[in-house]
Order: C-alpha cells, then sequence, then structure tokens
C-alpha cells in the first residue's frame, strides 16, 4: 500500500516538472523572439523647413461700432397718429419717422399768431403816437414787451409742432420698431435704432508695448465669422490720448468702407494691424510640431544609425507667430531640415520610417474655407 503511494507521488511529480519545463522553454522562446523583434518602420509625409519673407502685423480683436448711432426718442409726451417707415428701412436725413398728435398745438399756435398780429399793429400804432409825444415811453415799451412776449409763444408753439414731428437726423438704416401706431408714448420713449452704414469703426486695444508700434494711416485687415475666408480693409484714423491703467493697454481706432453693409455696429471681429517691413522666419507646418507640457518639439527625418533607411530625431523647439498652416520657428530648427508633417502624436525619438509623400496635405499660409 506504501509503495502504491509512493508511485503515485513521483509519477505527479514528474508531470508538474515536465510542465514547469515546459512553460520555462515557451517563455524563454518568447524572451528571446522579444529581444530580437525589430519594430516595422512607421510610414509619414515629410515638410521641409523653409526660410519666409512674412509680413509683419499685430493681432487683436475688436467691434464694429457704427460712425453715426442713435436711439431715436421723442421729446414730447403725445399720441402717435403716423408712422412713416418699416422695420430695416434705408433713410435719408430729414424723413418723417413719427408724426405725433399736434392739433391741440395748431389750435393754440393760431391763437398765439392772432394775439401776436394785435401785438404788432398796437405796437405800430404807439410808434407813431410816441413820435408825436401823444403817449409816454413806458406805454411804448409796454407794447413792445407785449409784441415781442407774443412772438415768443408763436415760436415756441412752431418748436413744438416740428419737434412733434420726428425726423431722423441722418441717413442710415432703421432697426426694429418699439412703437405702435395710436400708442401714446412719452418724453425720452425709444422709437427706433438709426445706425449710419458706410463707413463704420473698428475699435479695438493693443498692449501699451506695442504702443510705438503703430502710427495713424497704418492699414488694418477684418475678418469675422460670420464670411468665413473674406479680408475687410482700412486705416487706422484715431489712437487714444490715454493708456488704461486697468489693463495697460490703448484703445485704436480704424476706419473701414461698408458699402454692401456686412458689417454691423456691435459685431466681433478680428483685426491684424500691418505693419512696414517683412519678419526672415524658417517656418514649418502646425501639424510637424508635438506640442507637450515639457516642451514643444519636431521629428527631423535623419539617416538611420546602422546606415539602412531613415529614422527620427526628436528636437525641442521655441515657436513664434503663427502663419495659416504655418507656424516659425525661433530656435532648435534650420531651414532645409526635414521633419515629419504628419501624425506627430504616435512617433518616438529614434524610430525607423518610410517617407510616402503622395498624399501628404498642401499647407498654405493664406488657405481658403474649402481646404482648411
Amino acid at each position: 500500500m506504501k509503495k502504491r503511494i509512493a508511485l503515485t507521488f513521483l509519477g505527479l511529480l514528474i508531470i508538474i516538472f515536465g510542465l514547469g519545463g515546459i512553460k520555462a522553454l515557451q517563455i524563454m522562446i518568447m524572451v528571446e523572439a522579444g529581444e530580437n523583434f525589430v519594430m516595422p518602420p512607421e510610414t509619414i509625409t515629410t515638410a521641409t523647413a523653409t526660410n519666409e519673407s512674412w509680413r509683419r502685423g499685430i493681432s487683436s480683436v475688436g467691434s464694429v461700432e457704427s460712425v453715426q448711432g442713435v436711439v431715436v426718442t421723442a421729446e414730447y409726451t403725445g399720441k402717435i397718429v403716423r408712422i412713416g417707415f418699416e422695420p430695416g428701412d434705408t433713410v435719408s436725413k430729414g424723413t418723417v419717422l413719427v408724426q405725433q398728435d399736434i392739433s391741440i398745438e395748431q389750435a393754440q399756435l393760431r391763437s398765439a399768431e392772432s394775439s401776436a398780429k394785435l401785438a404788432k399793429i398796437n405796437l405800430d400804432r404807439m410808434t407813431k403816437l410816441q413820435e408825436r409825444t401823444v403817449v409816454s415811453q413806458s406805454e411804448l415799451d409796454q407794447a413792445v414787451a407785449t409784441y415781442d412776449e407774443s412772438s415768443a409763444r408763436v415760436d415756441e408753439l412752431k418748436a413744438i409742432i416740428r419737434k412733434k414731428t420726428v425726423r431722423a437726423p441722418f441717413s442710415g438704416r432703421l432697426g426694429l420698431r418699439e412703437v405702435n401706431l395710436g400708442e401714446v408714448i412719452n418724453e425720452g420713449q425709444p422709437i427706433v435704432n438709426l445706425q449710419s452704414m458706410d463707413p463704420v469703426y473698428v475699435n479695438f486695444s493693443l498692449p501699451q508695448q506695442e504702443l510705438p508700434k503703430v502710427a495713424i494711416g497704418y492699414d488694418v485687415e477684418i475678418t469675422t465669422d460670420a464670411f468665413p475666408g473674406r479680408i475687410m480693409t482700412g486705416k487706422i484714423t484715431a489712437i487714444d490720448s490715454q493708456i488704461d491703467s486697468a489693463t495697460r493697454s490703448v484703445r485704436v481706432q480704424a476706419t473701414l468702407p461698408n458699402s454692401d453693409e456686412a458689417l454691423r455696429s456691435g459685431m466681433f471681429v478680428k483685426v491684424t494691424t500691418i505693419l512696414p517691413g517683412e519678419n526672415q522666419v524658417v517656418a514649418v507646418p502646425i501639424t510637424a510640431v508635438l506640442n507637450a507640457p515639457f516642451g514643444d518639439q519636431v521629428f527631423i527625418v535623419e539617416d538611420a544609425a546602422e546606415g539602412e533607411g531613415q529614422a527620427l530625431r526628436a528636437q525641442f523647439v521655441r515657436l513664434g507667430e503663427k502663419r495659416g498652416d504655418f507656424v516659425s520657428v525661433l530656435s532648435g530648427l534650420q531651414a532645409g531640415e526635414v521633419a515629419a508633417s504628419t501624425g506627430v502624436f504616435k512617433l518616438r525619438n529614434g524610430q525607423a520610417v518610410v517617407v510616402k509623400n503622395e498624399f501628404a496635405p498642401e499647407f498654405e499660409t493664406e488657405p481658403t474655407p474649402e481646404n482648411q
């Protein structure tokens, strides 16, 4: 019985050691295969760093403002008897927008004109009598004062009638109507918004250190998300005389033609102030740059150390301004060096690569919406 148990135990040990040996052999084979494994080369596209002349400019954001803009309001309380416009109309200076009820003022005006006419007759009579010393100077003075008072009352009523006829103070485009026919409006109540459309101002701010670089007459380029790909041009026409103490920036105003009324007051725009001269830069596509917390880098394509094929060398760079699909490199890259231009997030230093530029994208400094 004991002999049988011993033989069974021995058989189990042989099986266990046999399985262990097989597993150890498998692991050794896998380790050896891993040590000898060579990653296949990664297929990439490339771009060559080039020397370029870039126009100098300062980028900022701003907003559009009408050269003339006002909310037309009522100067006197009164009932609206006629509305002479439709929302969104283009009107000329002097166009009647709203007519208030002036029937009472017209009646009062007729009475005042009659009183003024009588006062003038009395004044003429008193003047002739005073020349013959029939009446005293004080009586003549009283007649003059009465006539002046009557004439002033006539002028006052005429002014009220004019102001109850609300007219456009300048030519422009109207906004939405804020009153209705038959409504009694109060003094100062808004009637409609009126904005001149051509030209328009663009107001923007620049840091105080940029102030010596700009001057009145410099060109500006305006873009807006409302019209992608369209560039509108104008000129700087005013620079504020003081620096904002909170932001340490200076307000700048440019004037732009706006014959098609594309720009509206309050619109957000991007502004580029064009400076004289050009900058010489080393440029690469933005897609060639790997942005990382420890620094920006590009992967330069070089001959492999073993002498076969090509490999990547990671190179840290310092970047400058962007221009379309490109970015300038201030240091770390020389013109003529070839860098991987796409898919850099999956690349690593020393990796073997194969260059195939047949399907490489086209990069432009001024891309259009169709190829962005």
